[in-house]
């Protein structure tokens, strides 16, 4: 059999079992949709209820606690020139799927990277399956999601989510296999039980290498935004997929000067944030 011959089969078998997929689990994948686009709308609102120098003001007083005076200023600044350029809804938008994708991934990655991190067969197992995820071009996971979802943020939240899944994997798992044996055996000598165990040793040491998986998951959330505006996710990502459209460039520039300023604020806080859950000093 030529290449050419497999691949037909290949490409029929594949077109088959997605059409048997969405014929099949169509009330569920209704029903997903409605979740996601429900938990996506929840916080959307929350963060548009707010006037622009509200979010602003509560983002220069986070970074003030975490980072310093000059992030505090400059960021409330930054924010301040997303609303000038007339991209606050957008900006907003795009912070409302980043924050829902990445709350998902963290809620399935870091379980499993517990699990991973105590099991060094299931690391093994899964090493492969997430070096295909973070290898593989990022759009690839928008095709099956709008054949089962159609366009819209739903579509978006899934491609998001399994981008931003790996990192808290891998990151989670590496901070539990960390734990230095002599605490671990000082802890079996005092006779502590294992949910003892993981809460006082275990999760203090894998704290800073979680906290770094939380930061990376949410910087692939990002990078994700462009791309899904294709799918109609809303956001500076369409914004910027319809001004190539239309070779807008002043609008392209605008969008990504956008993303840009959200992408450094929420990188530091993180970053900061991780250095002062772990009692370290910026």
């Amino acid at each position: 059999m030529d290449s050419s011959g497999f691949t037909d089969i290949f490409d029929e078998w594949t077109d088959t079992a997605l059409g048997w997929v969405s014929d099949n689990g169509e009330a569920l994948f209704d029903h997903v949709r409605s979740v996601l686009e429900g938990l996506y709308g929840a916080i959307l609102w929350l963060l548009e209820f707010s006037p622009f120098y509200v979010v602003a003001l509560i983002v220069a007083f986070v970074g003030w606690r975490l980072v310093n005076g000059w992030f505090a200023l400059l960021s409330g600044a930054a924010l301040a020139l997303c609303f000038s350029m007339g991209l606050w809804p957008e900006t907003m938008s795009t912070l409302a799927l980043v924050l829902t994708a990445t709350a998902l991934a963290l809620v399935i990655g870091i379980p499993i990277g517990i699990a991973a991190g105590f099991s060094r067969s299931l690391d093994r197992f899964m090493e492969p399956g997430l070096d295909l995820v973070q290898t593989l071009p990022p759009y690839i996971y928008l095709l099956p999601a709008i054949a089962l979802l159609g366009y819209g943020p739903a579509t978006a939240l899934i491609a998001t989510v399994i981008v931003a899944v790996p990192p808290a994997i891998r990151l989670t798992s590496l901070g539990i296999r960390m734990t230095p044996k002599e605490f671990i055996e000082l802890g079996e000598a005092s006779g502590i039980t294992s949910a003892q165990m993981f809460f006082k040793i275990r999760l203090p040491f894998a704290l800073p290498s979680i906290m770094a998986g939380i930061n990376q998951s949410l910087m692939m959330a990002f990078g994700m935004v462009v791309i899904a505006g294709i799918v109609g996710s809303g956001g500076l990502g369409q914004t910027i997929y319809g001004a190539i459209r239309t070779l807008d460039i002043a609008t392209s520039i605008n969008g990504a000067i956008a993303i840009v300023v959200l992408t450094m604020v929420l990188d530091r806080i993180t970053q900061s944030a991780a250095r002062f859950g772990t009692g370290r000093k910026s």
